[in-house]
């Protein structure tokens, strides 16, 4: 009997269940990652995301009512399951995973052609936080003052003159996600980094 449990509790975490720990969810963000970013792509952006976004909690919600590991507004996961019906509620960790990084993808592609190749991924955490209208603001606005708005740095400086954009939440958001990725090793688990 304990050999049955054992080959049982050995599929599931094969399938990625019945998991703990900080790593519980890397087969959700390799999965999403491989397929809407591909092979190559560093799966481990999205993991430091949603360690920004809910400290990887799939119960978190915020009190605008986005929820999951991916802090996703119904809203938006509405949206996107219009594309993807199979999805069937922003509750479900994996789905909820999934739908975080198909909206990433939306987002990259977006900024894919007017951004530095260096800052896209700033870019595409920034709109995700703020929505994209602030970020095309601050890129106005850096043109006006002959900066570079194709650099993440530049939209940084011209930030606060943005009207209505929280832009120190933004910013400091896109910046803990750089923190957070820099606290993964390169099998995604975290990471103690001295000071």
């Amino acid at each position: 009997m304990r050999a049955v449990l054992l080959l049982l509790l050995g599929v599931a975490a094969a399938r990625g269940e019945a998991q703990s720990g900080p790593d519980r969810y890397d087969p959700t963000f390799r999965k999403y990652s491989k397929r809407f970013f591909g092979v190559g792509f560093d799966w481990r952006l999205f993991k430091a995301q949603g360690m920004t976004e809910s400290r990887l909690d799939p119960d978190a919600k915020s009190q605008v009512d986005a929820r999951g590991v991916m802090q996703l507004m119904p809203s938006t996961f509405r949206e996107i399951q219009s594309k993807n019906p199979e999805w069937a509620s922003v509750d479900d960790v994996e789905r909820n995973i999934g739908t975080g990084i198909f909206y990433d993808r939306q987002l990259w592609r977006l900024w894919e052609d007017g951004v530095d190749d260096a800052d896209l991924h700033r870019f595409m955490f920034g709109s995700y936080n703020a929505g994209r209208v602030p970020i095309l603001t601050a890129q106005r606005l850096a043109r006006e003052r002959q900066l570079d708005p194709r650099g993440w740095s530049a939209i940084e400086r011209v930030a606060p003159e943005v009207p209505r954009w929280r832009h120190r939440e933004t910013v400091d958001y896109v910046g803990r996600i750089g923190q957070n990725l820099k606290r993964l090793d390169g099998k995604g688990r975290v990471v103690r980094v001295r000071p």
